[in-house]
């Protein structure tokens, strides 16, 4: 071989192997996990609004974030829908809760950051033994959703929980020993029975036990100032924008069939694209369809056949994560 085919050689290997290290980057950063570098040390103002915003029309982060009663502002922007879409038809009941806690801001110490590094951290059984409780640690916002449990499981979950969303039906959790302090615990009203129910544990009132799919806490050892209602605007965009399905809310109703709404989990992305300029996901995704032994979560050995029964669309919810993961938007910590 001459000087002159080797360089040639060469240079087909050099290009070959460029293309090979370019499928390699962009599938590692899709969908291998980043546990194995620290969160990001910089973070880039703005960045994850930019890129919400061309991939999610009528992209705002003007919405507040908690339901608040100054200027009644439910009132005066109608909703269009009724809970979990919207407000229309629970005012009055949302009226009296509010005036209760009195309470609908961010902490200060998070809502002046000049950049806000958040993790999603869902309850997937491939958090078991990932050992990513130090990374998760170091975000300054880390939103839990429903039960997960955090005491006993601190080495692959964490310890630091900034809010936790939830409904009465996933509060069986312990207030205090699976949160912290000042964790704000984030209801997620799906019907105003939800926020009657955060109404009575607050006010000690009579207990209400029917109208639940399944019986939420009876007694609940939780103050008033570390309760939020989430604003329901985030719900609507999850099911509109993120997922696509609320066109087909009017015909459920219709043909008087179920309609799926939102995971947690799912509004919970949605709700970090709107509020943090970095965000990364943990523990999302669910066995395969063919898969009838693994478990969900890490923490309990139910499977994916509960999910049967649950009302969510998971494999349009997985389609979605997909896209946010491709273009960007989101980056994870374990594989999806």
């Amino acid at each position: 071989m001459n000087s002159k085919q080797g360089w040639r050689a060469g240079a087909v290997f050099l290009t070959v192997m460029f293309c090979l290290g370019m499928l390699w980057y962009l599938h590692v950063e899709t969908y291998i996990p980043r546990s194995y570098i620290q969160v990001r040390a910089l973070c880039t103002p703005g960045d994850v609004p930019a890129k919400a915003a061309v991939q999610i029309s009528n992209y705002s982060r003007t919405h507040p974030v908690f339901l608040q009663l100054s200027d009644y502002f439910w009132v005066k922007n109608e909703s269009k829908y009724g809970l979990p879409y919207g407000t229309k038809g629970s005012e009055d009941l949302l009226m009296k809760f509010l005036a209760l806690t009195n309470r609908y801001h961010v902490p200060q110490e998070i809502d002046r950051l000049p950049c806000r590094r958040c993790v999603v951290v869902g309850n997937g059984h491939r958090l078991k033994n990932s050992s990513l409780g130090d990374t998760i640690n170091k975000y300054d916002v880390v939103i839990r959703l429903n039960n997960a449990p955090v005491h006993n499981y601190e080495k692959d979950v964490g310890s630091k929980t900034t809010m936790r969303f939830f409904y009465p039906e996933s509060a069986d959790f312990d207030p205090q020993m699976d949160n912290n302090d000042d964790t704000l615990l984030v209801l997620v009203p799906f019907k105003p029975l939800d926020i009657q129910w955060m109404k009575i544990i607050l006010n000690n009132e009579k207990r209400v036990r029917k109208g639940f799919w399944k019986m939420p806490p009876l007694i609940w050892e939780v103050t008033p100032h570390n309760i939020r209602i989430l604003n329901p605007y985030y719900m609507e965009v999850t099911a509109t924008k993120i997922l696509g399905t609320l066109s087909d809310l009017q015909t459920s109703k219709k043909t008087k069939t179920s309609f799926q709404k939102p995971t947690t989990g799912m509004l919970a992305i949605t709700f970090a694209l709107h509020f943090c300029d970095m965000v990364d996901i943990a523990g999302f995704g669910y066995p395969s369809l063919s898969n009838k032994k693994e478990p969900i979560h890490y923490y309990e050995k139910v499977t994916l056949k509960s999910m049967a029964v649950s009302g969510h669309n998971i494999t349009l919810e997985a389609v979605a994560i997909r896209n946010l993961l491709q273009n960007r938007l989101i980056h994870n910590l374990t594989y999806f």
